[in-house]
């Protein structure tokens, strides 16, 4: 299924159909950002610092899966 105004490679639906793991961690980072994005006014200190302590760590996570290696350091 085309989205408009986007013209699809070949293979590259495939490939994002077939990587189910990093299909996952995205979903979780963009889950995670659009929470932080809703609450981010009456979230406390200790909150705001956690949630970005798991951005960053979800952000490593994306890395590794898509490369297939080390998050970057």
């Amino acid at each position: 299924m085309k989205s408009k105004g986007r013209i699809a490679k070949p293979g590259r639906d495939m490939e994002r159909r077939s990587n189910r793991p990093l299909r996952e961690v995205l979903e979780e980072l963009l889950q995670h950002a659009r929470e932080i994005a809703r609450r981010a006014r009456v979230m406390t200190p200790a909150e705001l610092e956690y949630s970005q302590q798991r951005l960053d760590w979800l952000a490593d996570e994306v890395w590794r899966v898509a490369t297939g290696g080390e998050p970057p350091p």
